[in-house]
């Protein structure tokens, strides 16, 4: 990583820190992967083309509207249709790819933190 780039460390220091990097990527994987990888996730891609297919289909819209063409209109319509769609898959896509919850009763926000904290101090 670039801890090693910064500053010089001690041997011990380099295998603290990778043992630290270890519990990190064990304890919350997400957080980790978000951390090392990339900003541009798959889905911002798709976000970007849905929006522009909405801009896209409103100007065909208004092009058949002008040149008084039904079936320009239609088409505009369908691209403005599909970006809505792509739109909605990309915004909802991050949750779906989340752990996946337990079915059951919810708890707390407290009791979250103390089964975090009680599997990092016993495992």
């Amino acid at each position: 990583m670039f801890y090693s780039v910064v500053m010089s460390l001690s041997d011990r220091e380099r295998r603290l820190l990778a043992e630290m990097e270890q519990a990190l990527a064990t304890d919350d994987p997400r957080l980790q992967s978000t951390l090392a990888g990339s900003t541009m996730t798959p889905t911002k891609p798709r976000l970007l083309l849905g929006i522009g297919l909405i801009f896209l289909g409103i100007v065909v819209i208004f092009g058949g509207l002008i040149a008084k063409q039904t079936p320009i209109g239609v088409v505009g319509f369908l691209f403005a249709l599909v970006g809505l769609l792509m739109l909605i898959r990309s915004i909802s896509a991050p949750a779906a790819k989340g752990a996946p919850r337990r079915k059951g009763a919810r708890t707390s926000f407290s009791d979250r933190l103390q089964e975090r904290w009680d599997r990092r101090n016993f495992n």
